[in-house]
Parts: structure tokens; C-alpha cells; sequence
């Protein structure tokens, strides 16, 4: 499971802090393992109803990600976030 600390940025503001990501998924083997972070180059996407949609890319052998978000009722925003754990 690798824990993010986000910020989101609505184009006029800035980069602003946002609320913590946390990822885990495995499938036929590790895509973000319990006890560690993605590969560099892994490409996360969801869509869900109640918490939005999103797609990021892992860098700098996971210590990154850069993508874009839209949360429910709010625009499309930047989307960035660094390892926290």
C-alpha cells in the first residue's frame, strides 16, 4: 500500500494541498505491492460515483505521481502527489 500526500491545482490558485491518496491493487502480481510503491511508468486510472475520477502516472521509481482529477459537482484539476508511506 503506498500513501500520497496530494496537492490539486484549479489552474487560478495554484498548486493547493489536498487530501492523502492510498493505493493498493494486485492483480496477477503486485501493481502497487502492500509494502511498496509502483514502478516508474505505471499508469493509475479509476472512476467511481462517489469519489471521482483520476489518472496518474508513478515517476522517480514511485516517490511521484503527476495526472489529472475531477472530484464530484467540481472541474477537471491537476493532480500531483509525493510518497508519504
Amino acid at each position: 500500500m503506498a500513501t500520497y500526500q496530494t496537492e490539486i491545482h484549479t489552474g487560478g490558485g495554484g498548486w493547493q494541498r489536498d487530501e492523502p491518496l492510498t493505493l493498493s491493487i494486485r492483480n496477477r502480481d503486485d501493481v502497487i505491492p502492500e509494502d511498496g510503491r509502483p514502478p516508474t511508468g505505471a499508469t493509475v486510472t479509476w472512476s467511481t460515483p462517489r469519489a471521482g475520477s483520476g489518472s496518474v502516472t508513478f515517476f522517480d521509481e514511485g516517490t511521484r505521481f503527476e495526472g489529472t482529477a475531477q472530484f464530484p459537482n467540481e472541474g477537471p484539476v491537476g493532480y500531483r502527489g509525493k510518497f508519504a508511506g
